[in-house]
């Protein structure tokens, strides 16, 4: 996109917030793929869960369960609770002029992470037959009743399909299912719970709701762990030999991550109010429900995507758009917000408190604010991805979009950045990474002893440990996950 063209789609974006603030900032942002073309991605939330807004309080849930253990005060004040400092692996920058000088207006990660699928629970998780054209969910897409696809599984076990010998129909057993062959588990226990998660929640309501998954486990995993680049072939535990594709191999890791989560970094608020109150601007007024300063967040980005060259975990819980959406690269510019236009130049674009006139959020602003400066962001982000047989896997297979953030900074008198305010409520509230030496790893993963190549049947204590670890822990070996990868990567 050139800069004309850039700054013209600000000016008119500007110019809607000057006119109405109340709608501009109430509006769901606009979404683009890498062509820049308008895209409306898909959510995982029903047409019930939009409307009635109870998106927010399921979001709210997984948020508790996330950082439970942990310090919940994460109020999204400019305060100790909301600082970059908390989630960033290098915190060296808070002045836009040294961001600049640096060269970090723009900047993305040298690989994205990689797109994957969620494994919906409605359709088994990671007992999902992806690649079989009669599995409900294969033969219409729209079909997402947890009981047929359950129904279908149990009229068509994996044990007779094994029992037949027919490698087409093996190689289009779910991912579950090819690992308990792998760890020699006859009796299916990965398969069974991940259809029993389901099971659960069917018998009591009646019904699995489709944004159940596990996009958790898969956000962290596409950056913390390499990609699989390439299909290998295992020698399961009777002693035949199974294909796994790349995406077998994201779909396991994704479900280590989300059932063995190392501690995270946080930051962001906890609000499920509904319909927070605005005032006459549409300026969300309750603190707990105002989400992350846009200081911490551009503070955030720029330091962990520019500086530390990592992802962050991208949560905005009043888009019901974006949930868990690993960041892959930003770019931003400055405007007035004096002038409600874009400009070239910070110099341009600083406008001082007495001159601030049109300062439509001055009653909330930090008495330490000297200067202030607008700023439009472009984030790019990965989000799912259909699994399928493909043999090989790269950069080019992910799935990119782009969202529109505008925001103005408040800049003390030493330049640094000391808070800020929102144009736009759906905004990001929640960023969140685990460190870059987490690893997700079972409780069974230290009983192994001996190594795998990959060339044999599993070692003995690796199929003993795989098989608790599958019944305790829902969740395949760390060991047998990363040596997959790397078997992937040779």
């Amino acid at each position: 996109m050139s800069q004309q063209i850039r700054q013209n789609k600000i000016n008119q974006a500007l110019q809607s917030f000057k006119d109405d603030s109340a709608s501009f900032m109430n509006q769901l942002p606009v979404k683009h793929d890498s062509s820049d073309n308008i895209v409306t991605q898909s959510t995982l939330f029903s047409e019930k869960d939009i409307n009635s807004k109870d998106f927010i309080a399921i979001r709210d849930g997984f948020r508790a369960a996330l950082i439970e253990g942990q310090d919940e005060s994460t109020r999204a004040s400019f305060k100790s609770d909301d600082l970059a400092q908390n989630v960033v692996d290098t915190f060296k920058y808070s002045q836009l002029e040294d961001m600049e000088a640096a060269g970090l207006m723009e900047a993305s990660l040298d690989e994205s992470p990689w797109s994957d699928d969620y494994w919906a629970m409605y359709s088994g998780i990671l007992g999902k037959r992806y690649a079989d054209p009669e599995f409900p969910l294969m033969k219409d897409p729209g079909d997402k009743d947890w009981k047929k696809q359950y129904d279908y599984i149990q009229a068509n076990p994996a044990s007779a399909i094994f029992a037949g010998n027919d490698e087409s129909s093996i190689d289009q057993l779910s991912p579950s299912e090819k690992y308990d062959a792998l760890i020699g588990d006859s009796a299916g226990s990965l398969t069974k719970i991940m259809w029993e998660e389901g099971k659960s929640y069917y018998d009591q309501y009646g019904e699995v709701e489709t944004w159940m998954g596990i996009c958790h486990g898969w956000a962290p995993a596409a950056y913390l762990l390499d990609r699989p680049q390439k299909t290998i072939v295992l020698k399961a535990g009777d002693g035949r030999y199974i294909k796994f594709y790349p995406s077998d191999i994201k779909s396991l890791a994704t479900l280590l991550w989300a059932n063995r989560m190392p501690p995270t970094r946080f930051i962001g608020s906890r609000c499920n109010e509904k319909e927070p109150k605005q005032d006459e601007n549409g300026r969300i007024i309750s603190q707990e429900a105002f989400d992350t300063n846009p200081g911490t967040w551009h503070q955030s980005v720029v330091n962990q995507i520019g500086v530390s060259k990592r992802s962050l975990v991208l949560d905005v819980t009043f888009d019901y758009e974006v949930w868990n959406q690993p960041i892959h690269a930003y770019t931003y510019s400055y405007f007035n917000p004096q002038t409600y236009s874009a400009v070239d130049t910070l110099e341009e674009a600083k406008v001082s408190k007495a001159d601030f006139t049109e300062d439509r959020f001055k009653k909330y602003r930090s008495s330490r604010a000297v200067d202030f400066v607008g700023v439009h962001m472009e984030v790019s982000y990965v989000v799912e991805t259909d699994p399928t047989q493909r043999e090989t896997d790269d950069a080019e297979h992910d799935l990119i979009q782009k969202v529109d953030y505008y925001y103005d900074l408040e800049i003390k008198a030493n330049n640094w950045i000391v808070g800020g305010e929102w144009y736009i409520n759906k905004h990001p509230d929640f960023l969140w990474t685990p460190s870059p030496q987490a690893r997700a790893v079972t409780g069974y993963d230290r009983m192994i002893s001996g190594d795998w190549d990959g060339s044999g049947v599993l070692p003995n204590s690796w199929q003993v440990a795989a098989k608790q670890a599958a019944i305790s822990e829902m969740a395949p070996l760390a060991a047998i996950v990363e040596q997959m990868i790397k078997l992937s990567r040779a």
